[in-house]
């Protein structure tokens, strides 16, 4: 038996409950991982409140992300006591995720725990950290350099954001931080951001091009943030879109891309391949250290995961939360 969040539809709403469930309820999957952490992502938040169609299945363990050990399976690449990682892979969505102790999963889909990270850590860095770091990665490969100017981060106060933060300063990048929660300036500055500007200067419908700035931008929000950042970004700067917590939409012209040359980068990291997720990982182990990943997270028990799904949509929770899904 084992504990787990277990989201389940009736009369078109999703209800959440924390219960028992037996090792024979597992999905299909070549390894069973004995979970020690996982966390809660804007999608989990989505998913556990319903307020967006995340869940492909039901009854459905949410959980996009989780940590732990390797139980049983007969992947030729795992064995009984290996420390792994899990981000995305239509986990929690259409095949049962994190948050619950137990997981049985492909063994394609698992990654090694890289050596600096206990399994706490690697949730405080999560699916959120790991996306950060595949668009520093973008923003890099574009020939972006720390002296060609500043680099913008949307949506700072998330988890993306304040992970892309610590990635930029530590390489040297003037990191200008955007968030609606003035209040968590120092914070921001902690992680190595060099200013803190509000959201409202890029939330609201602009121009089709403003006054060139950025030389490089990572956006975790969308919508009309993401045509102004386009729209201010210097001559053949980029962009790293990874986010939607303002909307989907992209209400912009092609102005920054064929009058300045701008490179507008996708960020997908759910069906990123093994070789990409590596490299992230990688980049994560160099250049974050334990300090900062205390600085960011928050740790909660596995029931506490419910509302943090609503605080998390409505914007209150600062950085990443970690949840302990054995307590």
């Amino acid at each position: 038996m084992f504990r787990a969040i277990l989201l389940s539809k009736a009369d078109g709403a999703t209800r959440a409950d924390v219960t028992e469930l037996d090792d024979s309820a597992l999905p299909d999957g070549d390894v069973t991982v004995r979970i020690d952490y996982s966390t809660v992502n804007y999608k989990d938040a989505l998913a556990i409140t319903g307020k967006a169609p995340v869940v492909r299945k039901w009854p459905m363990v949410p959980g996009i992300d989780f940590a732990g050990v390797v139980e049983a399976g007969s992947h030729a690449d795992w064995h009984p006591g290996d420390r792994v990682v899990l981000n995305g892979w239509g986990v929690g969505e259409s095949h049962w995720g994190g948050l619950a102790q137990r997981a049985r999963v492909s063994g394609d889909w698992l990654v090694p725990l890289p050596a600096p990270f206990s399994t706490r850590q690697a949730m405080a860095i999560g699916t959120a950290g790991y996306t950060a770091s595949l668009c520093v990665t973008a923003l890099e490969r574009h020939g972006i350099r720390p002296g060609d100017g500043e680099v913008l981060v949307t949506g700072a106060g998330g988890g993306v954001g304040g992970v892309a933060i610590a990635l930029l300063a530590r390489r040297g990048y003037r990191v200008v931080a955007s968030t609606g929660r003035p209040a968590e300036a120092d914070y921001l500055k902690s992680l190595g951001a060099a200013e803190v500007m509000d959201r409202a200067e890029l939330s609201a419908p602009g121009k089709p091009l403003g006054k060139e700035r950025w030389a490089g931008v990572v956006d975790a929000v969308g919508s009309h943030t993401l045509a102004n950042a386009c729209a201010t970004t210097r001559y053949r700067g980029a962009v790293a879109a990874c986010g939607l917590a303002q909307g989907m939409d992209f209400p912009a012209t092609v102005a920054p891309f064929i009058l300045r040359g701008v490179t507008l980068y996708g960020i997908d990291s759910v069906m990123a391949p093994k070789a990409v997720r590596l490299q992230a990982w990688a980049r994560l182990a160099a250049d974050l250290d334990a300090p900062t990943l205390d600085a960011l997270t928050r740790e909660i028990a596995l029931a506490e995961a419910v509302s943090a799904a609503s605080e998390l949509l409505a914007g209150t929770i600062r950085g990443r939360v970690v949840v302990d899904v054995n307590r």
